[in-house]
Formats: C-alpha cells, structure tokens, sequence
C-alpha cells in the first residue's frame, strides 16, 4: 500500500509540475522549434546546448550529458534527494503528500507547530521594543540579515508562547515533544524566555527546532531544542538551507561552532558558512556536506575546546573523503570577533591558508612534546603512528617524510614502527563507524531497508552478508529481520516496538525512513553489493600496497610474486577487465 501511495505523488507531481516552468524559473529558456533552449546551469558552457522538451518533460544537455525528468532536475540543481524534489515541488503546487512516501501525518503536525512557533518569536522581535532587538544591534546585526535567519525573541514571561499555543489548540504534549514547553507539579511554562531565538532549518526549509541565546546574565548561555522526530542534532547544520547555493558555487563550506558566528560572516559577505549545532560534528553531517562539496575549512573557537572539537572533526571528514583544513582564528578570538575587527578579507586569507588534516593533526600532537627530550621524541613518534595508521597509503607515505623532519628520527624507524604497530592502532572508516557512534552506514541502512521491503532480501549468500552488515548494529537488524517470512510486507519498525531494545528499534523508525523508488529495488540491491565488494577490494588492495611498499629486502621471492600477482588481480577487477 504504501508503495502505492508513493507512486501516486509522484504521478501527480509529474503531471502538475510542467519542467518548463520550473526550469524556466532558474535558468533562461528560448523556443527553438518544439523545444526550448539555454545555458547548461550545471556546466560553463556560451554556446546553449541544454535543451528542454515539453512534450517529453524531458530535460537533456548534449554538453556535459546531464538528463532527467522534473524531479531529477531539482534534485541536481537544488542539491536535494530525490525525497526533498519531491518536498519542494509538492510545496510549491499545493499537492497533498500522503501515505508512507510524505512521512506520518505526526512529522507534519511537528513541523507545523515548529512554523507557527517561529512566526511567534519573529513577531515578538519587531512589533515594539525589546531587550532581543536591542542585543541584536548591539551585535552589529542588519535587520535585514536578522529577517534572512528569522531570528526572533522569547520575553521573559513565562507563558508567552504557552498562551499563543493555546488560543491555536496547540496540542500542549506536542509542545512539550519539542521541547517548546515545560512542566513541573502540573504547571506548563514556555522553555525559551528572556532570550534571542535562532530558528534552525533542514535543507527542505522546515523548521525543526530552536536555539535561544540568553540576553542578561544566566545559564546556560545557549539552550537548544530537545531530539525530537523531527530534530536530530546530528543529521542537520545550522544555516545549510540559506548557503547550499553559495556552498556549492564556491565549491567549500566554512564550518564555524555557533548560530552568531554563522550570522555574523554571512552579513559580513562569507556567504558558504554553517555551524555544527553545537556538538561534534558527525559522519551524518559529513555525508550532508559531500552532497555541496567535499572542501571543508573548520573554523572553529582557538581556545582548547574548538581546538580539540577540530581535531575530531577532521578525523570524521578525512573519513568521509572531504578535503579537510582547519582554521585557526588569531588572537584567541571567535570568527564572529575575528571578522567584525579584520573584515571579510583577512578572514577569507585564514581559510586559504587553513592548516591541511595532517598538518594541523601532526602540529596539534607536536605541541604536547619537547622534541629536544629523547624519550618524547619517541612518545611523539608512536602517538603520530596512530594518525599514520588511519591515513590512506600515499597520505601517509608523505607524513612519515615529515615526521622525520620533525623529530629527526630516521624514515626507516618510522617505518619499521608502523610495520610493529600491526592491527593494534584503530582505523576508522564509513562503513565501521558502529563502535563509536552506533549508527549504520548507507549500505546498512538500504540492505534493511530492502529486507523489510520484500523478504527475498532476506536470503543473502553468507559472503554479500558479512559484507553489508559489518557493524555491530547491523549484524542486530540483520538477526532481527531474517526470519520475518511470516509477517505482511513491508514490514513496519513499529512490529519491532517490544521484540527490540530501544536504541536497536530508533534505528529501526530511521531505516523505515529510507526512501527506495518502486521498482528500484533490485538496482539499489545490486548497488549496494557491488559498493561493499569494491571496498572490500579497495580494502585489500590498500594492505598490500603496504606490505610492497614497507616490505624488507629479504622478503621472500614467493612471496613477493604473489602478493604482487594477487594485487594485479584486484587491480583488474577494480577496472573492470576481468
């Protein structure tokens, strides 16, 4: 049923949505016989090559070969998933989505009280004076910028908000699900009071929840909105729906830690910035930003808490493939201080000379060693082999030269260091980040998926298995989902409600999330084994890449001969040839 549903919203768009119009809205459109005609928006070209036909709502780009149909055009030139195509066009042509494709009728209901939370704190800041508005200015924040974030302001009162909700019906449990309201004896109150309100925004421009910085004196100096169904802090960024484009146009993103910091550059003309909301950034937020780009300057706070938060952060963005530098603001200042004091410019010459990941890594543990002392030269070195250790092959190839020239031990005992390290320095990849975080990777996520889909999926040949569900998360839904012949399909997460422990059943609801077009399925399954097969020879092919390039001159011949033999294997396999 629910695929059904799907189908027909999609249908419906389709036949409502003419890609004409929408295209026509961004992009400068000509009629050339039957069609029209333009320049490609997702290649440099002058001489138009980018046709649209309104006949086949069809668009096609004989210059970089980009194709599609209405829905595949926003999704490229918006940077949505195919979920969020379909948010923004159902959005803008009144099209009703229903069943399991548009969410539950519950998410929508949560995000319609987080609107009409945020229209509240926006009218607040600009009908009559106020403390926020006068904090606001005294930041050196333009009202325009203020109306471009929606930022808006909860009085000190402490049923303000709750006395809105109610004369709306506002179910009040809802309020407290969002973290909007309190309780205590039997006494509702308003959360947010007496500060400034950042509204915070997922890509597909709903409100899923709030930060509040406190005006006067009091703790804690920020407050943000609870997890809730439609807020988790790990999935979003704060600002990512107003800088996608510039993201993408300039090909980076600053990532800076908070809401004024974000404000502050944007008004200051740094336009590609969000903020992390707060709390590590996590590989959630990485995948977000490679759909953008993958270069990524942190800017985070000089003090040692930015400064460690950066060393995190760029472990899990080197883990996702994103090209990761980090900035370090002079001064001990903020970015927020920095740019107001140095301008746009002397900011943007820090971020083009942001700190590559192994620099800034190596640097950050050089600065805990006197390298003049004998035996921390050796804690320095064994503490730089665990960076070397997560590092890909050529990545680390090229620190150990540097490590040498910092420490002034020889290449070679670094190697033969890294070599006696064996196994016991813990790499983190993408697909193994189960053990840190308990969440799945994308492969998991789309395998479970497709076992509660059709239990044919359910039957994967014990080598296609292990391979896509390698964490230990995974291997639980798996067992948990196996022998599931017997229910209707598809299978609903709320069957697992009591067979589940708690954390394995959210994980449960996120995977019923996963949206797979009908009919897709076998091409998404077929994706997903042939994904994990790659890196498992990509994997392969890394470890002996080592053992060639590490190995001693008196390895044994046989032995070379077939590591080498086994590698051109792999090698063909990973082209195609065999």
């Amino acid at each position: 049923m629910a695929r059904d549903y799907r189908n027909n919203t999609v249908e419906e768009i389709k036949s409502r949505c003419n890609i004409v119009d929408v295209i026509g809205r961004v992009v400068p459109l000509k009629k050339a016989g039957r069609n029209y005609k333009g320049l490609c928006p997702f290649h440099k070209e002058k001489t138009p090559s980018f046709i649209v036909s309104e006949d086949k709502q069809i668009f096609t780009c004989f210059g970089c070969g980009e194709t599609g149909d209405v829905i595949g055009f926003v999704e490229k030139y918006y940077n949505l998933d195919f979920r969020g195509a379909v948010e923004m066009l159902a959005r803008e042509y009144g099209i009703e989505i229903t069943g399991n494709f548009g969410g539950s009728k519950e998410k929508e209901e949560l995000y319609e009280i987080n609107r009409l939370a945020a229209r509240f704190f926006y009218k607040a800041l600009r009908e009559k004076a106020n403390p926020g508005y006068d904090y606001m200015k005294r930041r050196g924040i333009s009202e325009e910028i203020m109306n471009k974030f929606g930022i808006g302001y909860a009085d000190g009162g402490w049923q303000s908000l709750l006395d809105h909700m109610r004369s709306l019906k506002v179910d009040l449990n809802r309020l407290m699900e969002l973290g909007l309201i309190s309780k205590t004896n039997d006494r509702y109150y308003d959360k947010f009071r007496d500060r400034v309100i950042f509204p915070i925004l997922n890509t597909s421009g709903k409100v899923i929840g709030f930060g509040g910085r406190i005006i006067a004196n009091g703790e804690p100096k920020y407050l943000n909105s609870p997890e809730s169904p439609v807020f988790q802090k790990k999935n979003n960024l704060y600002g990512l729906n107003i800088c996608k484009s510039d993201v993408t146009a300039e090909d980076r993103i600053i990532l800076v830690e908070g809401y004024m910091d974000v404000v502050s550059l944007y008004q200051a003309g740094v336009r590609n910035v969000a903020a992390s909301l707060g709390t590590a950034l996590t590989p959630q937020q990485a995948a977000l930003i490679k759909r953008y780009t993958k270069n990524v300057v942190l800017s985070y706070d000089a003090d040692e808490a930015g400064q460690n938060a950066a060393m995190r952060g760029v472990d899990i963005l080197y883990d996702a493939d994103c090209r990761a530098r980090v900035l370090k603001v002079t001064d001990g200042k903020d970015p927020d201080e920095f740019i107001k004091s140095k301008g746009r410019r002397a900011f943007l010459d820090l971020a083009d000379n942001a700190q590559p990941y192994g620099d800034f890594k190596m640097n950050r543990i050089k600065e805990k060693y006197d390298l003049e002392d004998e035996q921390q030269r050796i804690d320095f070195l064994r503490e730089m082999i665990l960076v070397l250790k997560a590092m890909k092959p050529v990545d680390a190839d090229l620190y150990m030269q540097k490590i040498s020239d910092i420490s002034g031990i020889s290449r070679r005992a670094i190697q033969a260091e890294f070599m006696a390290a064996g196994d016991r320095s813990p790499q983190i990849s993408p697909g193994t980040m189960d053990e840190i975080t308990g969440e799945l990777s994308h492969e998991e996520m789309t395998a479970a998926r497709l076992m509660m889909l059709d239990p044919k999926y359910s039957r994967l040949p014990d080598d296609v298995r292990k391979l896509l569900f390698q964490s230990e998360r995974g291997e639980q839904i798996y067992d948990l989902l196996k022998n599931e012949e017997d229910r209707p399909y598809p299978l609903r997460a709320n069957s697992f409600r009591d067979a589940a422990d708690p954390e394995i059943y959210d994980l449960m609801c996120q995977i019923e999330e996963v949206i797979i077009p009908e009919d897709k399925e076998e091409i998404a399954y077929r994706d997903c084994v042939a994904f994990v097969r790659k890196k498992e020879l990509e994997r392969r092919n890394q470890e002996i890449t080592w053992q060639l390039s590490l190995a001693d001159d008196d390895i044994d011949d046989e032995d070379l001969a077939a590591l080498m033999k086994e590698q051109l294997e792999i090698q063909k396999k990973l082209k195609g040839q065999v």
